[in-house]
């Protein structure tokens, strides 16, 4: 009976020396740089899955269409969308891919009560132009329109 006891004890006292020195590491750790390193967790795929502080769908949306996707030189373009997450009254602006940078040009619209909007653009230039629709601080944006100037 004794020889059990003593089997249990070590193994007791084995284990609370194994979780003594886990924890001292852990701590060193955490002293070295502050704050624990994150744990990815396994999705069922085997890959690690990484859960972003906010997303952009989770802040709002912004959709565009264009009434034309071609025209002549002069013509005007229509662009109307929805906007979601955005206060009535916010204003949103029509960019254009330039030179691999979007540039904001100076059309300008106002979201309307129902989450609505409408921008009209006359261009001038003849080319594609790829556009899209984004809030006056660039938070969000839409998905890009081609439209062709001939």
């Amino acid at each position: 009976m004794s020889f059990t006891r003593s089997r249990r004890t070590r193994a007791l006292a084995a284990g609370a020396l194994s979780a003594a020195m886990l924890s001292t590491g852990t701590a060193g750790a955490i002293a070295a740089t502050g704050t624990p390193a994150p744990k990815p967790t396994m999705t069922r795929t085997g890959t690690p899955s990484v859960k972003p502080s906010r997303t952009p769908t989770a802040m709002g949306s912004v959709t565009v269409s264009a009434d034309h996707k071609a025209i002549k030189v002069g013509d005007t373009v229509v662009f109307t969308g929805q906007v979601k997450g955005i206060k009535a009254g916010s204003t949103l602006v029509l960019q254009h891919l330039h030179n691999g940078k979007w540039t904001t040009l100076k059309t300008t619209a106002a979201v309307n009560k129902n989450g609505t909007y409408t921008i009209r653009r006359t261009f001038t230039i003849k080319g594609t132009e790829q556009v899209r629709v984004a809030t006056k601080t660039d938070t969000l944006h839409s998905a890009p329109v081609i439209v062709k100037i001939g």
